[in-house]
């Protein structure tokens, strides 16, 4: 199978790369440059926001193309479209985000999204970009040929948002840790290499459509996740849970501050209340939540201790002061 990657060295790209090499894939990744390939890769540099950027694939034939784009639909648009003829599929690593505020429980992929553009050229507005993303991918390939990854939370090695980093990092260090409750709060994640190699099998099975990529509803909980940290860190930490109000009473962010959590409500019900039957039908298989957080402790360990940062994504994390006033009412 001959597999162009659009991206690739880092977090999900990185993960899809290295599955498909170990199934023995011919893998060509395609991007600018900063970061080296996984090796066995075949490496084209160019910068898909330049004129002329994408003069490197203006030759070559591949089975697939992935593309994990999620800033101005334009960029999507035109890799599609130059690649329509010589690709036989294009998978686009969407996002549950398509789905807007306010959403019922147990969305499918049958669910209204956001209103999105190929045209255009910005990326102020991740939900209608990715929705962009995907027209600028159907538009190129048709219905019968685009797979549209929309993927929910994505943990895991290689994790350059910060979000299970931050707390392996804090638990690690032991003493009292503020644990947003309810500790039963349901959650559904993807690690990003059980997101790759459903990809790939979906590749292998010339599957189509929207699929929601998350785990099953209550694959886990925040209790476990922590629980889970303290085992993979062998900490000492002592997990104070706090009830929402209070921690929404203190002036913290969830999501941002307390990275992964959300209070109940609205936004919780969109993030980890999503209909998975589709992914799940056709395969999908999501390792346990000891395996994710151990293996990324062991990942961050072996790098010195300190996660890459997406420099368009803010460092997450809760300030000292604000685990202090929390710790000390």
């Amino acid at each position: 199978m001959r597999l162009l990657m659009l991206g690739g060295t880092e977090f999900v790209g990185r993960a899809l790369v290295e599955d498909a090499l170990a199934r023995g894939w011919d893998v060509t990744v395609f991007n600018r440059g900063r970061h080296e390939p996984p090796p066995g890769a075949t490496a084209l540099v160019g910068d898909r926001t330049a004129d002329g950027g994408l003069e490197p694939l203006a030759t070559g034939e591949w089975d697939a193309v992935v593309d994990t784009w999620s800033w101005a639909p334009v960029a999507v648009r035109d890799a599609a479209r130059l690649l329509a003829d010589r690709a036989e599929r294009f998978v686009y690593v969407s996002s549950a985000s398509v789905y807007p505020l306010p959403s019922a429980p147990g969305n499918d992929e049958d669910a209204p999204v956001a209103q999105g553009s190929t045209d255009d050229a910005g990326a102020d507005d991740y939900a209608a970009a990715k929705r962009g993303g995907e027209l600028a991918a159907l538009g190129a390939f048709g219905d019968d040929r685009t797979v549209l990854v929309r993927a929910g939370l994505i943990l895991g090695p290689h994790e350059n948002v910060g979000r299970l980093p931050w707390w392996l990092t804090r638990i690690a260090a032991g003493g009292r840790v503020v644990a947003p409750g309810p500790r039963d709060l349901g959650l559904q994640y993807i690690d990003a290499r059980d997101l790759a190699a459903w990809t790939l099998d979906a590749i292998e099975k010339r599957l189509s459509g929207p699929y929601n990529l998350v785990s099953a509803l209550n694959h886990t909980t925040m209790g476990e996740l922590l629980d889970a940290c303290i085992r993979a860190t062998g900490s000492d930490a002592q997990l104070v849970w706090t009830h929402p109000e209070r921690i929404l009473g203190a002036g913290v962010e969830p999501w941002t501050e307390l990275p992964i959590w959300v209070h109940p409500g609205e936004f919780h019900d969109a993030m980890h209340n999503t209909n998975v039957d589709r992914a799940l039908a056709t395969g999908l298989r999501c390792r346990p939540v000891d395996d994710t957080v151990a293996d990324t402790w062991a990942w961050l360990r072996a790098i010195g201790g300190r996660a890459p940062q997406r420099p368009d994504r803010p460092s997450p994390g809760l300030p000292p002061g604000k685990e202090a006033s929390l710790l000390n009412p």
